[in-house]
């Protein structure tokens, strides 16, 4: 029987997936509340187009998430969610308090870890990333 390390380890790639998965839906969740109401956010009422940074945040929230959510574009997709959110905390959040418990930061700074570890680890199993360089490796047969 293998041991838990070696179990585990098989697994990582699903794992980092399904991390990969609902961070990036959970992502998508907060700009469509922001953008449509939707969701029960904002009490049903959306941010208004254009504003700064309310309305560009929840682009990059909806676009993002649902990037990072399908694996396409994973790594450039969370530098600029990780960015966005690290914006949030330190410009939104920090000025009301030091930590964010006391600030309402929790969010903004757990999502701004989170993409930034996607960053460096890239998307695991699952995403669409894989498929585009699998593609790309395909040799290309001339005149055939």
């Amino acid at each position: 029987m293998s041991s838990l390390t070696e179990r585990t380890e098989s697994a990582q790639p699903y794992a980092l997936a399904l991390f990969r998965i609902v961070t990036g839906l959970l992502f998508a969740c907060h700009g469509a509340a922001a953008l449509f109401g939707v969701l029960g956010g904002m009490g049903g009422g959306t941010v208004a187009a254009g504003t700064w940074p309310g309305w560009y945040a929840a682009v990059i929230q909806l676009v993002g998430g649902i990037l990072v959510l399908s694996g396409l574009l994973t790594r450039p997709a969370a530098l600029i969610a990780s960015g966005s959110m690290a914006y949030a905390y330190f410009n939104v959040h920090q000025p009301n308090a030091l930590w964010p418990i006391q600030n309402g930061g929790e969010a903004s700074a757990m999502f701004c870890w989170a993409f930034l570890l996607l960053v460096f680890t890239g998307p695991g199993a699952l995403a669409l990333d894989r498929l585009l360089v699998a593609r790309r490796r395909e040799p290309v047969l001339v005149g055939a």
